[in-house]
């Protein structure tokens, strides 16, 4: 099909890059994917250890605190071989070799002459600044050959204003920085961690490529065809089935791959002529699939790598990213598939048709609640088990789980072996229809298992069991995903008592190769990315930048933080239109996080971190199908054989619903599951589904009939109610009580421990000298006085009539990094205490959410009677 090889073609030139030059250059290409592959698993293990206690030779471990400068250089070397860069797609230029063989030096120097430059910290040799600036411009050139210009717009503007912003009046007025010479420049972003080689490229070093390899793994041994198909079996046969197997689909395969454009090429090959066939536009064919696609990064435990890096800038445990991360992807997908439903609905389409008896609504989610407690079902048995073992042979309990792995698996396989093989049917087929769902799904259960050593490994926690790290935990699931690859199909032969044992095992070997190679090629544009990202953050830290976009998108918006919000996702918007969603998530985060957070403090909201970094991360993503720049939607567009900007414009329109999401949980955090407890957050999710079911049904202008004008008004009023129901609470009552002087001490002392008061402080601005007010919490954990409880986190407060002077915190307090590096203590306008503010006790704001469900009730009554279809 003409229309899959140039939907690959661009996968090739976007992803994994696009050059055929002959039989020499691409096994060197070859065998340097498997060889990256190949150092990642091994810097992974305990190998290193192991080898170098065995030997006494120190480089086998120590390569391990080198590997990101190996990381780096295996990432240039395949950029410059893989991609060209001025169309010589047929052969490897000299320039190019050239160029590959600097890159890996400058990235190997550092690895070879270390213990030298570790003797010089700060006083960098000429061949150390000569070696830095060749890899800094090869890196860029391998930055432009695999991701285009945007990035290398953006990092060189962050360069010119480390080498030129000390000329600027303005610039060192603001972050008093007074430039940098070409040294200094380049030893700060090449020769140490602050740059280049920092926490981004760490991260893509220890845990990404795991991650990405282990999806690469997985769709090569064949999970994602049996995602597919499992998909198509279940939800094929409703109206609209195959779009709605799109969506599943996309996201079961979305959540481990770290490319929204190969997930679209992926499921997007079968399943958007399945839609284009039962009725649907070659548009909106296209669209469905590049949001389910897009989506995918939304969804733990992945997100398009993204998850890894909150846990370093946000300093949080990985499990609380995902704790936090997981609600409102699920929110998002389950109303994809019901804007998918209306879409149906509207244009009166069936599904699929399939032999045996077809499957329901209601029995699939009898079948998602039975798969769930199924597995909560498992995952209690073995650890009743491994518990019951543990005073026999205590810390070696893994053994006996690793036996019941083995015997689990041996048993799916073997189950497996009653049934066809799973192949990949062709889509523009005379006849289609919807497989049958036992088969499916048995014949093919087996590739779960590597996703469930996944999850356990990265959720369950026990009196004898603690969670791995995100970094071993996709070690063990990739040597787990690496065994089925190479197993799996020879122990079918063998229990099906066929002859082509070896045959099998060759394939499966084949498989296994194919997947290190592709997972390589995957992580080729994400490595340099990180790399690149490291100069902004590099810049950033040697300059101060964060303050001078700061001070500029804070005077565009005049501190309203609404306006902020949306000037930052609009900046997410055009900064994701040209980079992948891991680097904009780094430049976005890194220099409007602080931003929100301080402006929203100033106007008495206090923004979690982590709600401030998924804002910018879902307006990342969302620029993957934004015209006119989304490569996700030329990628479906080339399937479908539809206009790309339109497939964009309607892939986006099918992402409002997930573009609003952001905006709820800046301002209503229960949606991120934050101090909120398990019967609260289901009823949480429940209130949250009904809202943004809601708000995607005015999107589509259909729910159960056409929706007229003013019946959209009162829903978008509902969508409000159930989103933010505090907003008329706040308007009904007063949410807290504020005290002043000497009687904010007192009641300090008086609350109960464990009660957050909100402190008023007012102060001079450090840089402007302008009068600024920011608010904090304070959270007294024992009784004292009111002096006391202060005390105990950091602030030091005077009594001065009625006012509350507050000296400036020690390094290393609660609140110096909030207040001592804003505000100027010593200035003439005097740092206070304005007021402190206790929480009142009030009705609770979920009553508001009784008039909203009478509202949508009405409106549920008023249309049934003009409904002219069935609901499903």
């Amino acid at each position: 099909m003409s229309e899959t090889r140039t939907a690959e073609d661009m996968v090739a030139e976007a992803d994994t890059g696009a050059r055929q030059a002959g039989p020499f250059a691409n096994t060197l290409i070859f065998t340097l994917c498997i060889a990256w592959s190949l150092f990642q698993l091994y810097i992974a293990s305990k190998l290193p250890g192991v080898l170098a206690q065995a030997t006494g030779i120190g480089i086998f471990a120590n390569i391990v605190a080198q590997a990101r400068f190996v990381h780096l250089a295996f990432a240039i070397a395949l950029a410059t071989l893989a991609f060209p860069i001025f169309g010589h797609r047929n052969r490897i230029p000299v320039y190019d070799w050239v160029l590959m063989i600097a890159g890996v030096s400058a990235c190997l120097y550092l690895v070879i002459f270390r213990f030298e430059i570790a003797d010089r910290p700060g006083l960098w040799s000429t061949s150390d600044i000569v070696m830095s600036a060749i890899g800094m411009a090869v890196l860029m050139i391998a930055v432009f050959r695999s991701l285009g210009l945007p990035l290398v717009i953006i990092a060189s503007a962050f360069l010119a204003l480390a080498f030129f912003g000390g000329y600027s009046q303005w610039i060192g007025s603001i972050t008093n920085y007074g430039g940098s010479s070409f040294s200094k420049a380049m030893g700060h972003y090449w020769m140490q961690t602050e740059g280049v080689f920092g926490v981004a490229l760490g991260v893509s070093t220890s845990m990404i490529f795991l991650f990405v390899l282990f999806g690469a793994l997985l769709e090569k041994a064949g999970g994602g065809n049996w995602f597919i198909k499992v998909a198509i079996s279940l939800l094929g046969t409703l109206r609209g089935g195959p779009a709605k197997a799109a969506v599943l689909s996309s996201m079961m395969t979305g959540m481990i791959s770290g490319s929204s454009i190969a997930n679209t090429v992926t499921t997007g090959t079968f399943t958007i002529p399945l839609m284009k066939r039962i009725g649907f536009s070659s548009e909106k064919a296209g669209a469905v699939e590049v949001a389910s696609s897009t989506n995918g990064q939304l969804t733990p435990p992945v997100m398009g790598a993204a998850a890894f890096l909150m846990v370093e800038y946000v300093n949080i445990p990985y499990i609380e990213v995902i704790k936090h991360a997981f609600l409102p992807a699920v929110i998002s997908y389950i109303a994809l598939l019901y804007i998918v439903h209306l879409e149906s609905l509207k244009l009166r389409l069936e599904g699929l048709t399939k032999p045996g008896r077809r499957i329901g609504i209601m029995m699939i989610l009898i079948l998602f609640l039975t798969g769930f407690l199924a597995m909560a079902a498992i995952t209690f048995f073995v650890v009743a088990f491994r518990a019951m073992l543990e005073p026999v042979m205590p810390g070696n309990t893994v053994y006996a789980g690793l036996v019941l792995l083995l015997i689990a698996y041996l048993a799916l396989v073997y189950m497996a072996s009653k049934f066809p093989d799973l192949v990949v049917d062709d889509p523009n087929a005379k006849t289609v229809s919807a497989p049958r769902l036992t088969p499916t799904f048995l014949g093919g259960a087996y590739f779960a298992l590597p996703i469930f050593v996944l999850v356990w490994n990265l959720m369950v926690r026990t009196e004898y069991l603690d969670r791995l790290s995100p970094a071993l935990s996709a070690f063990w699931a990739t040597i787990t995903m690496i065994i089925v690859a190479l197993t799996h199909r020879p122990l079918k032969a063998m229990f099906r008592g066929e002859s082509e044992f070896v045959n099998q095992a060759k394939a499966g070997f084949v498989d296994f190769v194919a997947g290190l190679e592709s997972g390589a090629r995957n992580m080729i544009g994400i490595g340099v990315a990180t790399g690149a990202a490291g100069i902004i953050v590099g810049t950033i830290s040697l300059t101060g930048a964060h303050q001078i976009i700061g001070q500029v998108i804070e005077t565009v918006s005049g501190g309203n933080l609404i306006i902020l919000l949306v000037l930052v996702a609009v900046l997410s918007l055009i900064l994701g239109m040209g980079l992948p969603t891991t680097a904009n998530y780094i430049v976005v985060s890194s220099l409007m996080a602080p931003v929100i957070v301080s402006v929203g403090a100033q106007s008495g909201l206090i923004v979690p971190l982590i709600a401030v970094h998924l804002f910018v991360f879902y307006f990342g993503i969302l620029a993957d199908d934004t015209p006119p720049v989304g490569l996700a939607a030329y990628a479906a567009a080339a399937i479908s054989r539809g206009d790309p900007i339109m497939t964009g414009v309607q892939g986006f329109a099918y992402d409002i619903r997930t573009a609003l999401l952001p905006f709820m949980f800046i301002f209503n955090t229960d949606l991120l599951l934050i101090d909120v407890g398990p019967l609260k957050a289901v009823f949480v999710f429940v209130i949250s589904l009904i809202a943004m079911l809601t708000f995607a049904a005015v999107t589509q202008g259909y729910f159960i009939a056409k929706i007229r004008k003013w019946e959209g008004l009162v829903m978008i009023l509902v969508v409000f109610m159930l989103f933010r129901p505090d907003f008329f609470l706040d308007q009904w009552e007063d949410r807290y009580t504020d005290f002043t002087g000497p009687a904010a001490i007192t009641a300090i002392e008086n609350v109960p421990v464990g009660t957050d008061v909100r402190l008023v402080v007012s102060a001079p601005d450090f840089d402007t000298g302008i009068v600024g007010t920011t608010t904090i919490v304070v959270t007294p954990d024992a009784e004292a006085s009111g002096m006391d409880r202060l005390g105990a986190v950091g602030l030091s407060v005077m009594e001065d009539g009625d006012m509350l002077l507050l000296d400036e915190p020690f390094p290393g307090t609660p609140f110096f990094e909030i207040l001592g590096n804003e505000y100027d203590f010593y200035g003439d306008a005097p740092a206070q205490i304005v007021m402190a503010q206790v929480e009142n006790d009030r009705m609770p704001k979920e009553v508001f959410f009784i008039p909203a469900l009478l509202l949508l009730l009405m409106i549920v009554g008023l249309q049934s009677r003009r409904m002219t279809q069935a609901p499903f």
